[in-house]
């Protein structure tokens, strides 16, 4: 059975960290116990700088040292002993808060249409994504499609979380999303990749 994820809040500027330097701030996760589950491994990614991490406990908690002012994302795996199966949480995403003033810069984009690797037909194609910004600022999104990777060119700017692109068949294509808030902070997306049917 897959953990249930608690704390820190789902998409939230986490603020109950403990400093710990003038950069760095100890955060607690928390999450619900999972039937037939003898640990966990809770997994974290700093979104900005792409560095994951893993740690593994018996309890239902940990208490992390994190970069502040730092987006991040985590999940948990349950495992049990005897077996090689696990189950994973989703996968949550929260901003560590920095220090007081400070305008947050965007999540990097998630959550692509189509997903990573799909298959999809020629022709016109609205590819979607997600982004958030904690202080609420408008948000606006540069598209980069390219048939190589990282992907270089620019299809323009929307502040919409979608773009209907034109595709040609039997292609891998690769895009990316960089999103700016009105503060002048910028981030980017993973790069995403799709490919077309003949």
């Amino acid at each position: 059975m897959a953990a249930s994820l608690l704390l820190p809040v789902n998409n939230e500027l986490c603020t109950e960290g403990i400093l710990v330097s003038d950069t760095h701030s100890q955060v607690s996760f928390q999450w619900e116990p999972s039937q037939y589950t003898d640990s966990y491994t809770l997994y974290l990614k700093n979104l900005q700088t792409g560095t994951e991490s893993s740690n593994s406990t018996t309890s239902t908690g940990l208490e992390l040292t994190l970069e502040r002012g730092m987006p991040y994302s985590w999940y948990v795996v349950s495992k049990a002993e005897g077996t090689a199966e696990t189950a994973s949480s989703g996968t949550w995403r929260l901003y560590n808060a920095g220090p007081p003033n400070i305008n947050y810069a965007p999540f990097p984009p998630y959550g692509p249409q189509p997903g990573m690797g799909a298959a999809v037909d020629a022709g016109g194609l609205e590819l979607k994504w997600e982004s958030l910004d904690l202080d609420g600022d408008a948000l606006s999104h540069t598209l980069y499609l390219d048939t190589v990777n990282p992907p270089t060119t620019s299809l323009g700017e929307t502040e919409e979380q979608s773009f209907t692109v034109q595709v040609n068949a039997d292609t891998v294509y690769y895009w990316q999303v960089v999103c700016s808030d009105s503060a002048g902070n910028a981030t980017e997306s993973g790069i995403f990749e799709f490919r077309t049917n003949p």
